[in-house]
């Protein structure tokens, strides 16, 4: 062969080896993702939560997969840049009738990201921009679902019909009532259209595959009326046989019936674990959940899906959009100074930035990998509405001319290790990069929210903040540092737990009670007169550190004074070894059925 002929080859084997990874990488990730129906129907909960966990870690350890077998079969270090460029077009060429290209361009960065140097990733050599388009992909195969189904009741069909609609899932466990739910539903869906006044393309469209997330499937469609189109989605949930932990031996029941964006957006919400969902063709799931929460990025809902990754590179192409299209600078974000995270913000962008500090005051003992840990294990948990996701990102270059001086020099002064400035390509545009940086949502910080709140506001928001914390009981995680600065509110007003460095499970917490005093010089002194080991909380001592404010005292202790119990946390201890997985639902109380019909 020509030395050309060579080099073609090789970038053409390069290409052939990164889809290859790919494709087994999606394998699996559908296959763990198609079997959660199974799990639901035999109501096997932990290994619901499990197999959320290890799906998280598959796209590394293929990624790592493709970097070994790319350095090994193919010698990829030592091939010249011209190589890699015509990889890049033959791996273009092989993504034509590929039914995940996104996906697939966002795996060949990742893996090229661990080859190459960072001045070789621009759209020569990476997939800056997309080059695939995922407009009309559809599965075709012969047998296979299409992404969603429409269905045309008519006045007399409409109960029928959503029968139909449910009994297509072909749940192996059966309902308790099935014809009883159907009528809730098609009540709540008359009262949120107004009555039954059908236009010539009246239909309901519902996507072909349940959404498995804990301990509930969510069937996810919408109605569309003349020029209306409402979202809609039915939580369906075990009912538990009389005396039967968790569902075991119960039957099933369509929990509620959710209509509007605002109510998918709760569903869909950031601060919750990722779904399982078996789909072909993620592109057009995600152009369906987009018509009906308009106002939700594609990246959130990429991650919501579980395409964490794609969520990541479709956020950094949005942020990268946004510098070009703004000029305000880099702050370092208002509130409290955290002790071991420098947080950092664009004020026209909604998201902080958050980098772990070089050292830390005495009184926090840990390190930059136990910080870490910390934040993987949210990643990984239950997040319940009550902690916000994380994107974690490395060598993120960010112009030095945008960043105020201010937040420079603490970056400087608190951060050296992660810091680098460079003067790209010599090219005389200085960068900032970060070795290491975690990006979630920005929120307004708890302690600020009370400060500005009226009556009705602040009421609102301490109640929440208790819900927020038995929420993370309820998922076996104990918040730690529990002060009102460590939580945030939601442009919804929920009120979300950031601060992650101090978590523990709260199975590996040991709650006990302050001992009385031995004598009088106990209770008169300043130090602590009782023994304390390592996992002890006494949350009697909260009170002092959250309730200064006697009107957010009063609050506080009307609705949650059970939180200064040790009693209240030792009892959700105790459930949760003994094997029980709480309900945490996604939407009000008020809105379940059950609630209705014994209100």
């Amino acid at each position: 062969m020509f030395p050309h002929q060579l080099t073609d080859r090789r970038a053409f084997d390069i290409a052939q080896a990164l889809v290859d990874g790919f494709d087994r990488h999606y394998r699996l990730f559908r296959a763990t993702s198609a079997a959660a129906k199974g799990r639901f129907e035999k109501a096997d909960w932990h290994g619901q939560q499990r197999a959320q966990a290890e799906r998280i870690a598959f796209y590394d350890q293929r990624v790592n997969e493709a970097v070994q077998r790319l350095r090994g079969e193919l010698a990829v270090d030592e091939v010249g840049m011209d190589t890699w460029q015509q990889a890049k077009l033959h791996y273009i060429g092989l993504l034509v009738d590929h039914r995940q290209p996104e996906l697939a361009e966002t795996f060949f960065n990742s893996v090229t990201a661990k080859l190459l140097h960072r001045s070789y990733f621009h759209n020569d050599f990476i997939f800056v921009r997309p080059a695939v388009s995922t407009e009309y992909i559809e599965d075709d195969a012969p047998g296979s679902l299409p992404t969603y189904r429409a269905y045309y009741p008519t006045r007399e069909t409409l109960h029928e019909t959503w029968k139909r609609i449910v009994s297509n899932f072909q749940l192996e466990r059966a309902f308790e009532d099935l014809d009883r739910d159907v009528d809730h539903v098609v009540q709540a869906m008359l009262s949120e259209l107004g009555g039954f006044r059908p236009r010539a393309n009246f239909q309901i469209q519902v996507l072909s595959s349940l959404f498995y997330r804990n301990k509930g499937a969510y069937l996810v469609g919408k109605v569309i009326n003349g020029f209306h189109e409402t979202p809609l989605a039915l939580p369906i949930l075990h009912k538990a046989a009389d005396g039967a932990p968790d569902g075991a031996d119960g039957r099933l029941v369509i929990d509620a019936a959710l209509f509007g964006e605002d109510d998918l957006l709760m569903i869909f919400s950031y601060a919750r674990a990722y779904f399982m969902v078996d789909m072909e063709v993620p592109s057009a799931t995600v152009q369906f959940l987009r018509s009906m929460m308009p106002r939700k990025p594609r990246h959130e809902l990429y991650n919501a899906l579980g395409l964490q990754k794609h969520g990541k590179n479709l956020f950094y192409r949005d942020f990268m959009a946004h510098q070009r299209h703004s000029s305000d600078k880099f702050r370092i974000a208002p509130g409290i100074k955290g002790m071991v995270m420098m947080v950092f913000d664009l004020p026209s962008f909604p998201y902080v930035f958050k980098v772990i500090k070089d050292y830390y005051p005495p009184q926090k003992d840990t390190t930059r990998e136990l910080i870490q840990s910390k934040y993987l294990l949210v990643k990984q948990h239950d997040r319940v509405g009550r902690m916000a996701d994380t994107l974690e990102f490395s060598n993120v270059a960010f112009p030095l001319a945008r960043f105020e001086d201010e937040l420079v020099a603490e970056l400087r002064k608190f951060c050296p290790s992660v810091l680098e400035i460079s003067d790209r390509d010599g090219d005389g545009q200085t960068e900032l990069i970060l070795k290491h940086v975690y990006i979630e949502r920005r929120m307004i910080p708890l302690n600020i929210y009370l400060q500005e709140a009226g009556p009705e506001q602040l009421a609102h928001a301490v109640v929440e903040y208790g819900n927020a914390i038995k929420d993370l009981v309820a998922a076996n995680i104990f918040p730690g540092d529990m002060l009102w600065k460590n939580f945030g509110v939601t442009r919804h007003g929920k009120v979300v737990f950031y601060d992650y460095d101090e978590i523990e499970y709260l199975t590996d917490c040991n709650f006990r009670r302050v001992p009385p005093p031995r004598h009088e010089e106990d209770e008169m002194s300043g130090e602590v007169w009782y023994a304390v080991n390592k996992g002890d909380v006494f949350p009697e001592t909260f009170g002092p550190f959250l309730l200064g404010n006697p009107q957010v005292r009063e609050i506080f202790m009307a609705h949650h004074a059970d939180l200064l119990d040790a009693a209240f946390w030792q009892g959700c201890k105790e459930r949760i070894l003994a094997g029980h997985v709480h309900d945490v639902f996604p939407y009000e109380a008020g809105k379940r059925f059950s609630s209705r019909a014994t209100a």
